[in-house]
């Protein structure tokens, strides 16, 4: 049921502080909704930004006071639990309660809905698809986990828009919903990037996790598109066992070539210089090429546009640069992540050395049946550090490793393992930064670690 347009909405967020929510609070404030919410814990960039739009709660903690029958939905967020005290008390009022994809999926029900899904890139091919569409001038509604140059918010709804581009997460929906997030968005357009194990606290073996794209693909609309890597083994399954209505159309890198360490792509309309790197990009960008030609732009355009694309924000973003000395900050994390980031940054600059920095942060990568899924990930750098903290560990209740199963795991003689984030940062600076670069990559902050100020203090 689509929910009452012809009046301002009024709709509350129970854990309104996390990064996708209070992006959506945002947006619906900006759209004309009557927002409210409550958290139990609120952290910058969240705090500073829902207190410029006047949506800060006036209190911390959960107020079952809050919920009135006034209310026309509450939004449902990860961070919650399912006794929630204001979930419990709009449960008891027959309040509708959505999760955060329930509600983007009923803001767009009526529209061209394009899903980016995939182990790795998704982010980054739908910033690329959401760069393209903003240059041509096109309406659409989004979603994407990280911020982009010239979007103030990383979702937006709109009531003339007639298209839909979402970062399609394979994590659970909410609390009281354990799907996947992109199995509740039902795709006309749906993209894989490619399938490597992930979320093993969620899908404890590969072809659990396997199978949740392949309902991914079912979930498609009728005579809908499957635009996959194809590449990926697994994916190629999936494409030739497609419903007979879908159409699956296949992607691999775009052709380039790297000239003075600028990669320039190579097409019939002539050569386009680009701003990003790697060949996970080239893949990127042709999935997004073909996502933009299924909405109706034409190849040059979108090689005109792309050309100007800077990236996402924490993807091989630049934090400091000297003529011989380049240092990066990515949310590489993962085995692919990893090993597709240290070998762009290699590559794109062959003559100079690389240090990698990595965080084990996330569940998976802190469990110990887990970690020789990085067997090699990190070979094409000069140096290897892993750091982790074992309080991270006693915190998601999880098995001690210890620095020598972390280095047996990774592999190579260029690993260094570290548990004190003091120790790694004194390691760091006594590098030697001429011909050299440092690649930061976690999808934490290395416990305080300010690499805008490292990269300064390295390169003063």
């Amino acid at each position: 049921m689509k929910l009452f347009e012809f009046r301002r909405m009024r709709i509350h967020f129970v854990a309104i502080g996390g990064a996708a929510m209070h992006n959506l609070a945002i947006a619906l404030h900006e759209k004309g909704e009557k927002i409210t919410g409550s958290d139990d814990e609120i952290f910058d960039p969240a705090r500073t930004r829902l207190s410029e739009k006047g949506l800060l709660p006036e209190s911390i903690g959960w107020h079952p006071e809050r919920i009135t029958k006034d209310l026309d939905a509450v939004i449902l967020g990860m961070h919650a639990r399912e006794d929630n005290p204001e979930l419990i008390r709009a449960r008891e009022l027959g309040i509708r309660v959505f999760s955060y994809p329930e509600y983007l999926y009923n803001q767009t029900e009526n529209k061209t809905r394009v899903v980016i899904g995939g182990s790795h890139g998704k982010t980054t091919v739908t910033s690329m698809i959401l760069f393209v569409l903003k240059k041509m001038q096109m309406d659409f509604d989004y979603m994407v986990g990280a911020q982009i140059e010239g979007f103030d918010t990383m979702v937006g709804l709109s009531e003339n828009s007639r298209i839909a581009i979402f970062e399609g997460d394979e994590y659970l929906t909410s609390p009281i919903d354990p799907r996947p997030k992109f199995h509740v968005y039902q795709p006309h357009i749906a993209v894989v990037t490619g399938i490597a194990w992930d979320h093993i606290n969620v899908f404890p073996t590969f072809d659990n996790y396997i199978e949740q794209f392949n309902i991914f693909s079912k979930k498609i609309e009728r005579d809908g598109k499957f635009i996959y890597f194809e590449e990926d083994e697994n994916l190629r399954n999936i494409a030739e066992n497609l419903r007979s209505d879908l159409t699956a159309i296949p992607y691999s890198a775009h052709p380039s070539h790297i000239t003075e360490g600028k990669t320039w792509l190579e097409t019939k309309y002539g050569n386009f210089s680009l701003k990003i790197f790697g060949k996970h990009n080239l893949q990127n960008i042709q999935a997004a090429h073909m996502v933009c030609r299924q909405l109706g732009i034409n190849d040059k355009d979108f090689y005109t546009a792309i050309s100007e694309f800077k990236g996402a924000a924490k993807r091989l973003q630049i934090i400091n640069e000297t003529d011989d000395c380049t240092i990066f900050q990515d949310f590489a994390h993962s085995p692919s992540k990893l090993k597709a980031t240290v070998s762009a940054v290699k590559e794109q600059y062959p003559n100079r050395k690389l240090t990698a920095c990595m965080e084990l942060h996330t569940f998976s990568s802190l469990t110990a049946d887990f970690l020789p899924q990085y067997k090699g990930s990190m070979i094409d750098a000069d140096k290897a550090f892993v750091y982790y903290n074992p309080k991270t560990l006693e915190h998601k209740h999880l098995a001690v490793i210890t620095p020598e199963q972390v280095a047996q795991a990774f592999g190579g003689d260029n690993v260094e393992v570290f548990t004190d984030s003091a120790k790694l940062l004194q390691r760091i600076h006594k590098l030697n930064y001429r011909n050299h670069n440092l690649l930061m990559m976690s999808s934490g902050n290395f416990d305080g670690i300010n690499i805008k100020a490292l990269a300064l203090e390295i390169l003063v």
